[in-house]
């Protein structure tokens, strides 16, 4: 008879919240989403986000 171990993996794209490798993988693609979007925004307007924003 054999003895097998089972091993149960995180699911790494579950939410969860605190300093886990699951909420540090959502912080990276929500920066690349606001990334993407801010040079979309620029290439449309012509202007940077700040100038767009009304913030400068």
């Amino acid at each position: 008879m054999t003895t097998e171990k089972i091993i149960i993996a995180e699911d790494r794209n579950s939410w969860k919240f605190g300093f886990t490798p699951q909420a540090e993988l959502w912080n990276g693609r929500f920066a690349m989403i606001g990334f993407v979007s801010a040079l979309i925004t620029e290439l449309v307007t012509s202007q940077g986000v700040l100038h767009f924003l009304g913030l400068m």
